[in-house]
């Protein structure tokens, strides 16, 4: 019997149009009973039919249909050879990372999350892997940071939180005349804004638990390559690591990618308004948003993206502004996360860059008066009067 992935039909979901991809996935069906919403195999293991006769499955550790599906649905909405369905986005982010060795060199973003910023400082380090990180907005001081044992240039675009934008295509053709791998955290824009691995990219990689998923109710990472040969390597990570998504997880993010299109519509059309809105406060110094036509990475941001996404900061007057405003906002929620359907707000010089050193967080502008807004999909209105009511 073949294992369910062996059904897609590639060329037929190459013929759809983006939202319809999303909202019917690989199979999208389950091919033996027609089950209209993919099954949940809620099993750690499989049953075999003799000793050298399986069903295509053993141990969800190593596959499981419901994984695959959302493995092969991704594989389609980055366009690249396979996907891989991991336990959280910081297990996909050391999945990626994993192809380096020992004397490597690595480029990151110097805007960069700070988890990923710990993993270079710990992890990294303590693997006698070198680690650089570099405004890859600036694609001269990119070339001046690339040595003779570069390796990977991790790219967050926009970055988080300071929306900076990197030129994807032409930090790609810098890195291949090198032999340089590179990898993009496409979290922020998803495969519906922004599709990497076009660009030139070799691997992608997703916090699954924020806009693919949606709905803060789960954690989910995912890693999606463009060449097969690689894609090896990251299978080997999530089998003998043991960082594999659990099927419910891999159902729920299923569910949440069904929606994906007009969640990011909404996000998109929301933070917009809103920025604008932030930008005429009086209490408000600074809106850092890719949207806005004098952000100096506009143009880049227009020719790689076809959105804005749900993500914006902003810097108010003063420290006492900022707390105030976390501790009245009403509808919108205190919280360290991003990318579901409700209004997040967060302070990330404690929540989300508190591992960056202090002198670093000061450089690049995150300090006791910034703050962090990932706009849901309510009412634009509602958003805006909880943020006038907060800044009052």
């Amino acid at each position: 019997m073949k294992n369910f992935t062996n059904y897609v039909d590639y060329d037929k979901k190459e013929n759809l149009k983006m939202g319809s991809k999303l909202v019917h996935g690989a199979l999208g069906t389950e091919p033996l009973t027609g089950s209209v919403s993919f099954p949940i195999f809620q099993t750690a293991t499989f049953r075999f039919r003799g000793l050298e006769d399986s069903l295509g499955y053993d141990y969800t550790r190593c596959q499981n249909p419901t994984i695959e599906e959302l493995e092969r649905t991704m594989a389609i909405l980055e366009e690249g050879t396979e996907g891989f369905a991991l336990s959280s986005g910081m297990a996909a982010v050391m999945c990626a990372l994993s192809i380096l060795k020992p004397g490597d060199h690595l480029i990151l973003s110097d805007d960069i999350y700070g988890g990923t910023y710990e993993i270079a400082l710990t992890t990294l380090a303590e693997n006698k892997i070198e680690t650089t990180f570099v405004d890859l907005s600036d694609l001269e001081e990119l070339k001046e940071n690339i040595k003779s044992n570069t390796k990977m240039i991790f790219i967050e675009t926009p970055t988080n939180p300071m929306m900076k934008v990197a030129d994807i295509a032409e930090i790609c053709k810098i890195a291949k005349e090198k032999d340089i791998v590179v990898a993009v955290d496409n979290t922020l824009l998803t495969p519906y804004y922004q599709k990497p691995l076009t660009l030139g990219a070799d691997i992608v990689v997703h916090s699954g638990t924020k806009y693919l998923e949606g709905h803060n109710d789960t954690i989910a990472g995912m890693v999606v390559v463009k060449d097969k040969e690689m894609g090896q390597a990251m299978r080997n990570f999530l089998k003998y690591q043991g960082a594999c998504l659990a099927p419910l997880n891999a159902w729920l993010t299923l569910r949440g990618i069904k929606t994906l299109e007009i969640r990011m519509q909404r996000h998109n059309e929301n933070t917009r308004k809103v920025a604008n809105w932030l930008r005429a406060h009086p209490k408000v110094k600074k809106v850092y948003y890719v949207g806005f036509e004098d952000h100096p990475n506009y143009e880049v941001t227009k020719k790689q993206t076809t959105g804005f996404g749900g993500m914006l900061s902003f810097e108010v007057d003063s420290e006492e502004t900022a707390k105030k405003v976390i501790d009245k906002v009403d509808m919108i929620i205190f919280a360290g996360s991003l990318g579901g359907v409700e209004s997040l707000i967060t302070y990330p010089m404690i929540v989300t860059h508190h591992e960056v050193p202090v002198e670093v967080r000061e450089k690049l502008g995150i300090n006791e008066r910034f703050l962090r807004l990932s706009v849901g999909i309510e009412d634009a209105d509602d958003i805006i009067a909880d943020l006038e009511q907060a800044l009052q």
